[in-house]
C-alpha cells in the first residue's frame, strides 16, 4: 500500500553486455533537451543484478529472498509509466504547474539548505548543467518536499513497482534535475527509485562500506576527483538506469546519485 552482478538461484539475469545495448540505445528527452557540450557526466559501467520481469519470472518472493535485506537490484519494464513520462514532457510539466512554487534542496549529503520558487523559475534560471566549480551545497534541485495536493494528478498516475516489504508503506518523492547534477552519499531506509524521462547513474556501498568522500561536494566531483583512484575492492556498486527502470536499494547502504540527463524521476521510500 502506498502514500501518495551476483547470480542469483532461481532468478535469470541480464548481464553487462545486454545493459550496454539498452544504454546506447535512443534517450528520450521530452523536450528537456541538453546541449551535448555542457554534458560532464557520463553512463558507467554496470555490476548490480538486472531483472526484466517482461522475459523472466520475477515474484515477490523471489524479491524477498534475493534482495530485499542483502543488496540492490534493478527492475526493468515492472510497470508501464508511458502516461506519466507524458504528463512530464516539458511543455506540459510547465503548462500545468509552471506558477506552482516548489522546495528546492541544496545537493549535499545533508541537503539541509532549502529556497521556495515557481518551477517556471527553477527550470528557466536555476537548473542549469552541473559544472566542476560548484559546490554541493551551491547547487539547488527539486527533489521531494513535494505538495502532494498541487501536485496529486502526478502522484496519482504513477505506477509503483510491484514488490513491496512486509509492514512497510511507501512514500513518494518526485523530482526533476539538471545533468550532471546529483546528491552525494548518504543513507536512509530502503526504498526503489524509477527514472521517468533520463538517465541516472546509481554507485552504491553496503552499510558497513562508508565510502571516502566530501559532503559539500558534489557527485561528479567524485566521479572526476576519486573514482579512477579507487582500487577493484573499492569500487562501488554501480549502474546507469534509463526510463522504465527502478533500482531498489535496502536499508542503511550508502548512495550517491548522477543525473546523465535532464531527468524526471521519482522514487518510492519505505517505512
Amino acid at each position: 500500500m502506498y502514500k501518495r552482478g551476483w547470480p542469483v538461484t532461481g532468478v535469470v539475469l541480464l548481464f553487462l553486455t545486454d545493459l550496454y545495448g539498452y544504454e546506447d540505445s535512443y534517450v528520450y528527452t521530452g523536450g528537456w533537451d541538453v546541449d551535448k557540450e555542457s554534458m560532464i557526466a557520463q553512463p558507467g559501467p554496470c555490476n548490480i543484478d538486472i531483472i526484466d520481469v517482461q522475459t523472466h519470472r520475477f515474484s515477490q518472493e523471489d524479491f524477498i529472498e534475493n534482495y530485499a535485506y542483502k543488496k540492490p537490484v534493478i527492475i526493468r519494464r515492472a510497470t508501464n509509466n508511458k502516461k506519466l513520462q507524458d504528463m512530464c514532457t516539458k511543455d506540459k510539466l510547465l503548462q500545468r504547474y509552471g506558477d506552482h512554487v516548489v522546495r528546492l534542496s541544496s545537493a549535499n549529503t545533508h541537503s539541509y539548505r532549502k529556497r521556495d520558487v515557481t518551477l517556471n523559475h527553477y527550470v528557466e534560471e536555476i537548473m542549469k548543467p552541473q559544472t566542476l566549480d560548484m559546490l554541493g551545497n551551491e547547487t539547488f534541485y527539486w527533489f521531494g518536499d513535494n505538495d502532494y495536493d498541487k501536485f496529486s494528478e502526478l502522484f496519482d498516475t504513477y505506477i509503483p513497482p510491484p514488490f513491496d516489504l512486509p509492514s512497510m508503506t511507501g512514500v513518494y518523492s518526485f523530482g526533476l534535475a539538471a545533468s550532471g547534477t546529483g546528491v552525494p552519499f548518504h543513507f536512509h531506509g530502503p526504498g526503489f527509485a524509477e527514472v521517468i524521462i533520463g538517465r541516472k547513474r546509481w554507485f552504491l556501498y553496503p552499510p558497513d562500506k562508508q565510502p571516502n568522500f566530501n559532503p559539500d561536494k558534489t557527485t561528479l566531483h567524485w566521479l572526476k576527483e576519486e573514482y579512477n583512484n579507487l582500487s577493484l575492492e573499492e569500487k562501488p556498486l554501480e549502474c546507469t538506469m534509463s526510463e522504465g527502470e527502478a533500482i531498489y536499494f535496502p536499508d542503511r547502504w550508502w548512495h550517491g546519485t548522477l543525473n546523465i540527463d535532464t531527468s524526471v524521476f521519482i522514487s518510492t521510500f519505505l517505512g
